[in-house]
């Protein structure tokens, strides 16, 4: 059997996991608008020294002057002083006449003509302008963010008068700033971001743990107590976290109506075994007995006679009791197929065939029905009503009258059964549904009840949707309803 996952760790890993994720993609757009900010400072200054140069350049060449005049040369230096960058000029060709700053490789230009890049300067001369990172294969000691503008002389506009450009290039201008200072700027901030991130990780991790240990606690002591119940200690009960107000509050409330409702449910089963124990054990030690007398031979025939009622009459309740247990059995283990049935005639139809018998025990068995059909299980139907009878009758004296009625209702029927018996406490009603349970012991065993009939009723009736309802009151009788919700056909 595999080891169960810890749902602690669990619920850490994917915090963290979620935490770092969340941190790396923040990270990740964070030192990516840093870096097109820093790009987008270092080219709006380049471009606007670049600017100043392409104006006083194309001034001079309006003027006569050359790319390498003294005058152009002092400019160049100049703007490098000011503004610590880098500047290359080339004539068309890419031939390097003028170079200021300090980002360069002097070796390179003073050892003869360097020309810049054709890639850099064909691009340049198709009319795109041309700016990004790069060396110019060794020109730049280091990487450099470079722009670039076209030098031309001025002419001026036959229409406005105005002096413009000639679009006919002289030269080439580049001006380039060392990207290294971006490059540590973002270096310095992702070591800051890195020691934060790593600060927030580990109070993350420890909020986390924190959280979600008082959070599997609870879970880990219901289990326990899950394990205890299964054992059988059917006594244990959460009573740490019954009193709160959230989810682990409702599922101990949840584990102890569950340990509440087994628990009652083993207790009527340890009654409902010892009861049949009970009743099957008093008329088996009854027919042994006789029947070993009968089997020694030390009877009379009369005795022997005796014996043999006795052994029957007992025979004859034990075969009742294991029909009721049939019949209850089947009845809470099966569903019935509820088939248009008219309650009225099978009411009839059972009151004509024991009138007869009550009469001669001197009770006296009414019936009012009216048309109708309704859903129901004929046979349990039919069932209901003989226990409902039986059960009556046991209550009469000579004398005693039953009515039976039944009505039809919009969602079934409805059935109810009287008599002027010896009514019943208030007390004892809620009781009369159990299994096995009888008022008067003695009597119902006197009579062959073993206190199933109304438990199997009560099973018919919700089996049908229904429910059942006693009243009584002692001296005076007993009335029972019982309601047939299966519906209308």
């Amino acid at each position: 059997m595999a080891q169960p996952k810890s749902m602690y760790l669990r619920q850490v890993t994917v915090m963290l996991g979620l935490i770092i994720l969340c941190m790396t993609l923040l990270g990740a757009g964070f030192f990516s608008l840093s870096y097109r900010y820093q790009l987008q400072e270092i080219q709006s200054t380049l471009d606007r020294n670049a600017g100043f140069i392409s104006d006083y350049a194309s001034v001079a060449l309006t003027e006569g002057s050359s790319l390498t005049d003294k005058d152009f040369v002092n400019y160049i230096q100049s703007v490098v002083l000011l503004t610590d960058t880098t500047v290359l000029v080339c004539n068309t060709e890419g031939l390097v006449v003028c170079a200021a700053g300090t980002n360069w490789n002097q070796e390179l230009l003073t050892s003869g003509e360097v020309s810049i890049p054709a890639w850099a300067t064909n691009q340049l001369l198709s009319g795109r302008s041309y700016s990004g990172m790069t060396t110019f294969d060794g020109i730049f000691n280091t990487r450099c963010y470079v722009t670039s503008e076209v030098l031309s002389p001025l002419v001026r506009d036959q229409n406005t008068g105005e002096l413009v450009s000639s679009n006919v290039p002289t030269g080439f201008l580049f001006v380039a700033n060392d990207a290294t200072s971006v490059m540590e700027f973002l270096q310095h901030t992702f070591q800051l971001f890195f020691i934060t991130a790593i600060a927030v990780l580990l109070i993350t991790l420890i909020i986390c743990s924190f959280t979600v240990q008082k959070m599997v606690d609870p879970l880990k002591s219901m289990c326990s107590f899950a394990h205890r119940f299964a054992r059988g200690e059917v006594d244990v009960r959460i009573t740490d976290y019954k009193n709160r107000n959230d989810e682990i509050g409702e599922l101990a409330a949840a584990f102890n109506a569950m340990a509440d409702s087994l628990a009652q449910a083993e207790q009527k089963r340890s009654e409902f075994v010892a009861n049949v124990s009970h009743e099957l054990k008093t008329p088996m030690t009854s027919i042994l007995g006789y029947a070993d007398l009968l089997r020694r031979g030390t009877l009379s025939p009369e005795e022997q006679a005796s014996a043999a009622d006795y052994i029957f009459s007992e025979g004859k309740r034990l075969e009742r009791l294991s029909l009721k247990l049939l019949d209850l059995y089947l009845a809470q283990h099966q569903q019935p197929a509820l088939v248009p049935t008219a309650p009225g005639e099978i009411l009839q139809d059972l009151a004509d065939h024991l009138a007869p018998g009550l009469a001669r025990e001197g009770i006296v068995l009414s019936a009012e029905s009216g048309p109708g059909v309704c859903l129901l299980e004929p046979d349990l139907f039919r069932s209901l009503l003989l226990n409902l009878v039986d059960n009556s009758r046991k209550a009469l004296e000579k004398g005693g009258r039953i009515t039976l009625t039944c009505t039809m209702t919009e969602t079934g029927c409805r059935l109810t059964v009287e008599d002027n018996g010896r009514g019943m406490p208030p007390e004892v009603l809620a009781h009369l549904t159990e299994a096995f349970y009888r008022v008067d012991k003695s009597r119902a065993r006197a009579q062959g009840g073993a206190g199933l009939g109304l438990a199997l009723c009560e099973r018919i009736a919700v089996l049908h949707g229904g429910a059942i309802h006693f009243a009584s009151t002692p001296g005076q009788g007993t009335t029972v309803t019982v309601s047939l919700e299966g519906g209308r056909p």
